[in-house]
């Protein structure tokens, strides 16, 4: 008979005290640390305070923390450095920079510590609106937080949509428009109309202005719940929108894509998805939590759902596969009959 293992604290303890690692990041991004630092064989303390006007004391308690959780290096006199990966994904500018897409992350912070509430109402502890147009500037983050994002999945979402010779591609709740900027610019012959709400898109209009894509990617102010889809359309994208959607929604959704279509038209759902049991892929599951926090309807859905919810609209050739990693999303792909 072989002997169990002893039971420690150890990994209740680590999670219980996992988000001094997030507060962490969160502060040195926001500081302007990681960009001040960035591409410099080193800075001292002084150095540091002195440029970002920041308190020493504090500052170097900060900056030793990074060090400890791997974000910074220090040498042995005291300089510190950018670790590779915070180099490559958290200074401003870079192509990788991950710094606008981590302030979503940011900005449901306190949304978290109020999950018990959740479990008590079942509905969301803050204003969904905070970050769809009442608050101008949670709502201006949100949406550079997706375009951060997007821009970050581009090369592993791009080449996984049939958009070969199409011509015309709706893009419903594409929020900053980066992915129908992106497939336009693959895609030479496709123009993109992208559907969201009035303050969303207005801020798509900018960020499609400064890619040179507005000749082929517009914006259409509107709810993607009441406002006709155009007809005609060749490809119709749900690109990390649907998790914010009901079971009822989602059906709809599908059911005007699917009468927007042309025969042979294609409709993508990029999400987080789960398997049958809901629990897994871990990410998901917790995902799932912070949509419920912040949205009426936030969940994630299984692949076996978003499935037989295709299916039902009247699509056929229903593919689900996951993205490559490290991205957590699954990508569904499914088509109109010719006839």
């Amino acid at each position: 008979m072989s002997e169990r293992k002893p039971v420690t604290p150890g990994r209740i303890m680590d999670m219980a005290s996992a988000f001094f690692e997030s507060a962490a990041l969160f502060a040195a991004s926001d500081l302007g640390v990681f960009k001040q630092l960035a591409g410099s064989e080193g800075m001292s303390l002084a150095s540091l305070a002195d440029a970002l006007k920041l308190d020493p004391h504090g500052l170097r308690l900060l900056l030793d923390a990074c060090v400890a959780i791997g974000l910074l290096t220090k040498s042995e006199d005291a300089q510190y450095r950018n670790a590779p990966d915070t180099e490559a994904f958290l200074v401003p500018g870079k192509r990788g920079d991950l710094s606008q897409a981590i302030r979503y992350n940011r900005d449901v912070y306190d949304a978290w510590g109020h999950l018990a509430e959740l479990a008590r109402t079942g509905k969301p502890v803050e204003c969904p609106e905070l970050h769809l147009g009442d608050d101008p500037n949670r709502t201006r983050d949100f949406v550079l937080a997706i375009h951060g994002r997007a821009l970050a999945m581009a090369p592993l979402v791009i080449p996984s949509l049939d958009l070969a010779g199409r011509q015309r591609l709706l893009d419903a709740g594409g929020g900053p428009g980066t992915f129908a900027a992106l497939a336009a610019q693959a895609n030479p012959g496709l123009h993109c109309t992208v559907l969201d709400l009035p303050e969303v898109a207005a801020i798509a209009g900018e960020l499609i202005a400064q890619q040179g894509m507005s000749d082929r990617v517009a914006t259409l102010p509107g709810d993607y719940h009441t406002t006709p889809f155009p007809d005609g359309m060749d490809a119709i994208n749900f690109l990390g929108v649907l998790h914010q959607e009901s079971p009822a929604s989602i059906r709809d959704l599908f059911t005007r894509a699917y009468a927007a279509l042309k025969p042979g038209g294609v409709v993508h759902v990029l999400d987080m998805m789960t398997d049958a049991s809901h629990t897994q892929p871990r990410f998901s599951a917790m995902f799932a939590v912070n949509m419920a926090l912040t949205t009426d309807n936030g969940w994630v859905f299984s692949d076996c759902e978003v499935e037989q919810w295709l299916r039902e609209a009247g699509f056929e050739r229903i593919e689900t596969t996951p993205l490559p990693a490290p991205a957590p999303h699954w990508l569904a792909r499914a088509y109109r009959p010719l006839a």
